[in-house]
């Protein structure tokens, strides 16, 4: 609706992964270089926490994308609160194991089938790799120790797969409270909120890959949407995006803190008066 506008190739605060929209903050970049030495290395597990919205996901599907060949299959779970039966059932159907009849759906079925799979799969020279999202709540699940289990598989040359949990804070502690499973993770990471000059650089990096010629946020603006999206991408995205839009409904020339703040209070903010 906008782009004509302000001379946007295209939206700049999508929820889009690849690396033209990546921005390599400090954090963002030791995660990724911490989840891909993992994964290359075929460790068997590796954890990424960080607030909601700071860009777990899009990091993780960044990593997926630049693997390579030898890295498969892949599969990443996006809703885990499922019983331990149902969570295996699940992984050895996205991860294409070989099906049986009659299928029980049980557990020693299900790991059967994951065996069989990964064993062939690391005698071919394959390594597998399963993503968790949300993993902080597979302790409620009681599927924590589940997943344990699953690096008790051993190929030729070490683990047939690498297990990734990316979830909020709170699964530090929820691994912490399954020592088992915490001494098989070879890699911790941290992703935490942008700085104000982070923001600003994040903002201006979104602009320049959609295309922008010129500054389109005001200095002011961009610690506003600092400050309101509290250095958290989600919430910048959408402060932006809103901020744009408004922009080009009153035919500004470019947006400052007052535009910014009164996105976040008529557009965002909900009253409950």
């Amino acid at each position: 609706m906008y782009l004509d506008y302000w001379q946007l190739a295209k939206k700049p605060f999508e929820p889009a992964a690849g690396r033209a929209n990546f921005f390599p903050c400090e954090s963002h970049e030791a995660a990724l270089l911490k989840l891909r030495y993992a994964v290359e290395s075929r460790r068997g597990a590796a954890l990424l926490a960080g607030p909601a919205g700071v860009g777990k996901t899009l990091l993780v599907q960044l990593l997926l994308h630049e693997l390579g060949n030898s890295f498969s299959p892949r599969t990443q779970i996006v809703f885990p609160q499922m019983c331990s039966r149902d969570l295996l059932v699940y992984l050895a159907e996205s991860l294409g194991a070989p099906p049986v009849e009659p299928a029980r759906h049980s557990i020693e079925e299900s790991v059967r089938r994951l065996e069989t799979l990964l064993r062939a799969n690391a005698a071919a020279g394959q390594h597998a790799v399963v993503v968790i999202d949300e993993a902080h709540l597979l302790e409620d699940c009681g599927s924590l120790d589940t997943l344990r289990l699953l690096l008790n598989f051993e190929g030729p040359t070490g683990p047939p797969l690498t297990l990734v949990l990316l979830g909020q804070m709170s699964l530090i502690s929820a691994i912490g409270r399954a020592p088992c499973l915490e001494q098989r993770i070879a890699v911790k990471a941290l992703v935490r909120s942008f700085t104000v000059e982070e923001t600003a650089d994040y903002v201006r990096h979104r602009l320049n890959a959609a295309g922008a010629t010129r500054e389109l946020f005001a200095p002011d603006a961009l610690e506003s949407l600092h400050y309101l999206g509290q250095g958290i991408a989600r919430q910048i995205n959408r402060l932006a995006d809103l901020a744009l839009l408004v922009g080009f409904a009153d035919s500004l020339p470019r947006l400052s803190a007052e535009q910014i703040e009164a996105v976040s209070e008529e557009l965002v903010t909900l009253s409950t008066e």
